[in-house]
């Protein structure tokens, strides 16, 4: 029984931690979203307008893109090497 309660809280804190990240992943991105705004209006004159939300969405996409291959390779651990030994 209290094995059980233990596995429950420890949920509950992994839970509550991931949420708690993943806002402040939301509140940076929402930062990130209001500054490459502010540049593309600063740099270009129609950036309320239909061109500057496409190269709006073109800067975000290549950000994106880059940003995924870039985690995705520090993530991705590199395989181990087994040496292996040939006995007669």
């Amino acid at each position: 029984m209290k094995e059980a309660a233990k596995d429950v809280k420890n949920q509950i804190l992994q839970t509550v931690a991931t949420l708690i990240t993943t806002a402040f992943g939301l509140i940076a991105a929402l930062a990130w979203n209001e500054t490459i705004k502010a540049i593309i209006i600063q740099y270009f004159q129609a950036g309320s307008g239909i061109t500057g939300l496409l190269v709006y969405a073109i800067i975000v996409t290549i950000i994106a893109v880059i940003a995924t291959i870039l985690i995705a390779r520090a993530i991705v651990p590199k395989p181990t090497v087994q040496k292996v030994r040939i006995v007669e």
